[in-house]
Formats: structure tokens, sequence, C-alpha cells
């Protein structure tokens, strides 16, 4: 069991997120205690996608190829539509997922994200969720999906849209209590 005080969690991303996807959890999980990074390709700051135009810049703490998968306690992945396309691409990030897959870490992807879980080869078999204009994605690759705010699949959440992000944060904190999850990559 994890307690959120001593929790870290890194958010990955790229420019292009989802505003209230990557600051939501971001400041959420902060106020509840955890230490949250953020990482990005090249270890600068990053800058949203608010409605129908860019939003404000989000710092980052280091590059994506600098992290150490075992350093965290769980990852985040925020979605729009920009950032896991570019990310999906990225064989740093795809390589840091299915590291935190493979150690059992907490993993949560909203909106878009869920892209780069099956990049990462892992929705095989699993109860998800995402935005609806991907779920045929999620079916394809082997998913399970389904049409709720939050769908947990051993330790790998995934959420629709911002109207979800509570339920999101609330069930990575629950996850984050509950300690690493022993689980096959799929």
């Amino acid at each position: 069991m994890t307690d959120l005080n001593n929790a870290k969690v890194l958010i990955i991303s790229s420019a292009g997120f989802e505003q209230s996807e990557l600051e939501f959890p971001r400041d959420q999980l902060r106020a509840k205690g955890a230490t949250v990074h953020v990482a990005t390709p090249d270890g600068n700051a990053i800058k949203g996608w608010d409605g129908d135009d860019w939003g404000d810049s989000a710092d980052a703490d280091l590059k994506i190829a600098d992290v150490r998968v075992e350093d965290y306690d769980a990852l985040v992945l925020p979605g729009g539509q920009i950032n896991p396309d570019v990310l999906r691409v990225n064989a740093d990030a795809i390589a840091k997922i299915k590291g935190f897959v493979e150690h059992g870490k907490i993993v949560a992807a909203i909106c878009h994200a869920p892209w780069l879980l099956i990049e990462a080869g892992v929705v095989e078999g699993r109860e998800m969720t995402s935005y609806h204009s991907i779920r045929t994605d999620l079916k394809n690759a082997g998913a399970q999906v389904v049409d709720k705010d939050v769908a947990i699949s051993n330790g790998i959440i995934t959420s629709r849209s911002p109207e979800d992000l509570e339920a999101f944060v609330s069930k990575i904190a629950e996850e984050i209590r509950e300690g690493d999850h022993a689980r096959k990559t799929a």
C-alpha cells in the first residue's frame, strides 16, 4: 500500500495535450500529496490545446528518455488529438509506457491517450474506454470496449473525456493506494 504523500506520479506529454487532461490530474494529485513530474520529448515546457486554440504552457521536469520507471508509482497519459498522435511514434515514450506496464505500475490514459496503449501493445483482453472516435481502434487492438466514465483492468485505467476527470483522478488515487499490480503485459 502506497500513501499518496509518498507517491510519485509521472505525466508523459507533448505539445497539443488537452489542457484540462494534464492540468487537472497534475494539480489534484499534487493537492492530495503526491509528487508529480511532467516528462516531455525534449524536457522543455509544452503548450496545451484548449477548446479550439492553443492554451497555456506546462513546465517540464525531465525528458522522456531520462525517465526511470522504477522511480514512479503511476503514469498518467493526457489526451487531446495532437499529443497522443505525436507520442505514439516516439520510441522513448512507447518504451516507457511498456516499462510501466511490465513493472506493475499504475497506468492511466484519458480521451485519445489510449492510442498510446495500443501502440505499446498492452490493450488486448483488457476492459477499456476512450473518446468515442477511437473506440474502434481499441476494439481492433483486442480491448473489451465499454462506455463508462472509468474502466479499470488490473491497474490500467482509462476514461473518455474531460467530463470524466474527477472519476479518473479518484481512481488513480485509489489504485496508487493499492500499490503495484502484478500483470501480464498483454
